[in-house]
């Protein structure tokens, strides 16, 4: 349709038609567990998570560079904790009474194409307990924005032994 009504060519686009874009949030875990000796005996992956609407409004003022804490090395961490609660978007980060957040392994996170990629090990000493929810944050607690967060059973960590928890996130 042409409206000339204000001295202007205006077209307007998809009238009577309806567009709908949509962008894919891919997000893959795996967590490589390790015995005292560091000898790997599991490798686990799983697929999900929910973002969590305070990690979505800081990707967006990141976006558009108003005032906001990127998760880059210096500031992202991944959390584990025991919570068992389902994930709910107004969650602000993990819900279990043990947690444990640890920082970026350096030169993470690390973004190829489409994918970004976040890493943290979790040595003898962390995390020790039953792990069943998992977030990445821009800070060391539930008090930064944490981005999203899954709830999905994988074991109890054991004193001594050390676990990588990786997340690879895909958009399209």
């Amino acid at each position: 349709m042409l409206d000339k009504g204000f001295g202007i060519d205006r077209v307007a686009v998809g009238a009577g038609i309806g567009v709908n874009e949509t962008a894919k949030w891919r997000p893959k875990w795996k967590i490589e567990k390790y015995d005292g000796d560091m000898n790997l005996y599991a490798v686990e992956e799983f697929e999900g998570n929910l973002l969590l609407n305070e990690g979505i409004t800081e990707l967006l003022k990141l976006l558009i560079g108003t005032t906001a804490t990127a998760f880059n090395n210096t500031n992202a961490y991944i959390g584990v904790g025991n919570g068992t609660t389902a994930t709910a978007a107004g969650q602000a980060g993990l819900v279990g009474t043990n947690k444990a957040y640890k920082p970026m392994d350096a030169t993470f996170p690390q973004v190829s194409g489409q994918t970004v990629t976040f890493r943290a090990a979790f040595g003898p000493d962390d995390g020790n307990y039953d792990w069943r929810e998992f977030t990445v944050a821009n800070g060391n607690s539930d008090s930064a924005k944490n981005l999203n967060r899954a709830v999905e059973n994988h074991g109890s960590k054991a004193q001594g032994d050390t676990w990588i928890v990786q997340l690879e996130v895909t958009i399209s």
